[in-house]
């Protein structure tokens, strides 16, 4: 079975987030798609997060129409998570202790769960991918699933193969034909498959939805009707603007 794992801290979760997983779902045939909301992402340990258990109720509401989408608590905290299994909320599987989610760790905690036929894919826009060479083992990480990197327009092969780990960056000379052609189709290089999705990129971004949030204006035109109606009722985001 394929399956696709799409992480983040989902601040909210957004009608771009799901365009995305609904395009790589139909494209590579995902039978699953589980979205994990991060309880720290590495990348924002300085930056305030609401609650995480109001960005999973978030992520809940969003997906409990689209069949095979799974919010997860894979990353979450084990007092938060029996709190989620106690009301009955799907996904409550192989919780972490808490603290920084580097994505590598959670992944192999997830292949623990999952038969050997299964078929992982990892979910990411290419505007995080950019940093991926960053990532705690990120090598690691290429070898442990496959990739579909959400492209846009803009973007090129090159960026996308320059973005990867130094040890699998191929020579100039060779990427350099790379810098005209638009990032799409299948990008191949020593050690690591990318699959390229194009055609799913939406003008929408979570800092704008919190500002907006903040200043009380309606939220429908990026969110899903339940997710603006929760963060209206439990009042997120008000007074913020980041």
């Amino acid at each position: 079975m394929n399956i696709g794992f799409f992480g983040g801290s989902f601040d909210p979760i957004h009608r771009g987030h799901l365009a995305l997983a609904q395009a790589a779902a139909s494209r590579y045939a995902l039978r699953q798609v589980l979205f994990v909301p991060a309880n720290v992402p590495p990348h924002k340990q300085k930056q305030p997060l609401t609650a995480f258990i109001h960005r999973y109720a978030m992520v809940a509401l969003a997906t409990q129409d689209e069949r095979g989408f799974v919010p997860s608590l894979l990353e979450e905290p084990e007092f938060t998570a029996a709190k989620v299994r106690s009301a009955g909320q799907p996904g409550a599987a192989v919780p972490t202790s808490g603290g920084v989610n580097y994505s590598i760790d959670t992944v192999r905690r997830l292949k623990q769960t999952l038969k050997k036929s299964d078929r992982l894919f990892f979910l990411i826009g290419i505007d995080a991918f950019r940093d991926f060479a960053k990532w705690r083992e990120a090598r690691a990480l290429l070898a442990e699933c496959d990739f579909i990197v959400a492209s846009r327009p803009g973007y090129s092969l090159r960026d996308v193969a320059e973005s990867l780990p130094e040890d699998l960056r191929t020579p100039a000379a060779v990427t350099r034909p790379f810098r005209k052609q638009p990032a799409k189709g299948d990008l191949v290089l020593p050690g690591v498959t990318l699959h390229l999705l194009e055609g799913v990129h939406q003008t929408v971004s979570a800092t704008a939805i919190r500002a907006a949030a903040a200043q009380g204006k309606p939220l429908a035109r990026w969110l899903d009707p339940r997710v603006a109606d929760y963060v209206r009722k439990h009042g997120l985001y008000r007074g913020k603007h980041t």
